[in-house]
């Protein structure tokens, strides 16, 4: 039976670099021991900053309520009103994202500014991608770099993570991919699943690095541990085209499940091509067709570009009305499915301190890992 996963939503942003994403955490603020949601409820209407830190929480999960996320928005915003950096920082993503309010980069700027004078490491890190990328300000990236430095001897692995990405590229610092190693090595002793996941990527995937696979896919596995959904595509990948490496082809099929459900387009690709194929699995044309178009509904063009003749290949085989039936329920599994995830959670992993951020891709869309051969050769 595959694991139940809680899945906490993202919006968009698009790339920076590899993994340069907006990165917010619920505010570790728990309602006293015994407290329902009435009681929650009444005391953030009266005004107590924990309560309703606690209920933008139940709203933005849809823990206890229906999720809303112009309720978590409204509660959060009172509270950065109230002065607690946590929320300003959650209401800063909250605008930067647009999620339960109107995307506007310079609210968001003004709330992140307001959390990072607080010295709250993970506000410094989204006030670092704003001058980053220009988000609401001016771009300045000698600054941002100071402040994720900042951020880092804070204690922010997410800092020393992007800070290894800025070397790697050569943004704001002279590149320096020896350097770049060495601070992913800084996340990963501070628990970042992106350090995990892009130092495996520096074992699998690039071409300017000793291969260690077995040592990549115990990083991807750590970083899919902590629900980071590029690692778990990465390590479905590379259990399927390593078997050396004694991953079961279920294990990988599940890995590779929950990334396509999460909105990662090349693992529904991935899928697609393993019941074309008839991989660990009898050849399914229709179902592979039906991968293959939720693929298209995820990625859009970039991922039609990787599957259409395949896709007009099996149409041919399995015939129009197949084809229509399959696009159809492909489009109502994505109405269910439609978020874009970086993040899913474990059933049972606590509601606070967990992250939303945004896509974390190379600008070519590219991460650890190939597609699988398109052709069935």
């Amino acid at each position: 039976m595959l694991t139940t996963w809680t899945i906490i939503r993202r919006s968009e942003i698009p790339a920076f670099i590899l993994a340069t994403a907006l990165w917010t955490a619920i505010p570790a603020c728990a309602e006293p021991a015994g407290a329902d949601l009435t009681s929650v409820r009444t005391l953030a209407e009266q005004g107590s900053v924990r309560d309703e830190i606690a209920l933008a929480g139940h709203y933005f999960t849809g823990n206890g309520v229906t999720q809303d996320a112009k309720m978590a928005a409204y509660w959060y915003e009172k509270a950065a009103g109230h002065g607690n950096p946590e929320a300003q920082n959650e209401i800063g993503y909250f605008y930067q994202a647009g999620i339960g309010v109107p995307s506007d980069s310079k609210r968001a700027f003004h709330w992140y500014q307001l959390a990072a004078a607080s010295g709250l490491p993970v506000a410094k890190v989204n006030l670092a991608v704003a001058y980053l990328r220009g988000l609401g300000v001016r771009k300045d990236e000698g600054l941002a770099v100071r402040l994720l430095t900042q951020a880092y001897q804070a204690g922010s692995g997410a800092a020393a993570t992007y800070l290894g990405h800025l070397y790697y590229f050569g943004i704001g610092v002279k590149e320096d991919k020896v350097a770049a190693e060495r601070w992913f090595e800084s996340g990963l002793k501070l628990h970042d699943p992106m350090a995990a996941y892009d130092l495996g990527a520096f074992y699998s995937a690039y071409p300017d690095h000793p291969r260690d696979l077995p040592r990549a896919a115990e990083l991807f596995r750590q970083a899919a541990d902590a629900g980071y959904v590029p690692a778990m595509h990465s390590l479905g990948l590379l259990g399927i085209n390593h078997p050396e490496l004694k991953q079961s082809l279920e294990q990988s099929r599940s890995l590779l499940e929950t990334a396509a459900n999460a909105g990662s387009w090349k693992s529904s690709i991935v899928l697609g091509i393993l019941a074309r194929d008839g991989r660990g699995t009898p050849i399914d044309e229709k179902n592979a067709y039906f991968h293959f178009q939720v693929a298209v509904l995820q990625g859009g063009a970039e991922a039609d570009k990787y599957i259409k003749q395949s896709m007009e290949a099996l149409g041919a085989k399995i015939g129009a009305p197949e084809c229509q039936t399959a696009s159809s329920d492909a489009k109502a599994w994505f109405d269910h499915h439609s978020l874009a995830l970086l993040y899913v959670y474990k059933e049972g992993t606590p509601n606070h301190d967990f992250p939303t951020a945004g896509i974390a891709y190379a600008p070519d869309g590219s991460s650890a890992g190939q597609l699988l051969p398109l052709s069935s050769s």
